[in-house]
């Protein structure tokens, strides 16, 4: 009886065939490097993706130049009113010259059936000296109020990324000067301190 000789295995074939199957089992080496360190990128990218929200945000809390910017000419607008109406009061308006010959013509209508002298200087030089007084105290007092204002504003409301410029801070702080020394003077005018109101035994030359 003829028998088949057996098939011998090679030690170092087998070993062979292990590995292949191993290998196919885990897969290549880079793939597995890829594999293990893929958790790894996944968490420095949502770090990275983090600190790219943190600075939009950052950005987003920065203020923006043209809201600063209308900001700033609204306040210098009202600094340069503010030195105007100072300028104003100490000139004499166009209203008040209008307000003082009102005066003087409603004191005239009074004294047309007759009056002492000492009436017809009341109604129709001292009420016309006092209206124009009253009226420049106005001015003054509104160019001293929206200088205050200009120079007070930045301490309210939301604060500026910037320091309000200097220029506006000189014309608001020179409206409140003008606004005071307005006021001041046209006091003096209204209570007569300065010029007082011809008396009725004044000597015609004198």
């Amino acid at each position: 009886m003829n028998t088949t000789p057996s098939k011998t295995t090679n030690p170092d074939e087998t070993a062979a065939a292990e590995d292949a199957a191993t290998k196919d089992a885990l897969g290549t080496p880079s793939e597995a490097g890829e594999s293990a360190t893929a958790p790894d990128d996944l968490g420095e990218q949502a770090a990275r993706d983090d600190a790219a929200d943190d600075g939009i945000a950052d950005e987003d809390l920065e203020p923006d130049p043209f809201e600063e910017a209308r900001r700033g000419v609204g306040t210098g607008a009202a600094a340069v009113v503010s030195a105007a109406l100072g300028v104003v009061a100490l000139t004499g308006a166009w209203t008040g010259r209008v307000a003082a010959e009102r005066e003087t013509l409603i004191g005239q209508i009074k004294l047309s059936g007759g009056g002492s002298a000492a009436q017809q200087i009341s109604e129709i030089y001292g009420d016309a000296w006092h209206t124009t007084a009253l009226v420049n105290g106005v001015f003054a007092l509104l160019a001293l109020l929206v200088g205050v204002v200009v120079l007070v504003r930045p301490a309210f409301g939301a604060p500026a990324g910037r320091p309000q410029p200097a220029w506006i801070r000189a014309v608001a702080l020179a409206g409140v000067a003008l606004g005071v020394l307005g006021v001041l003077i046209s006091a003096g005018m209204y209570l007569d301190l300065f010029v007082s109101l011809p008396s009725a035994g004044t000597p015609a030359g004198g």
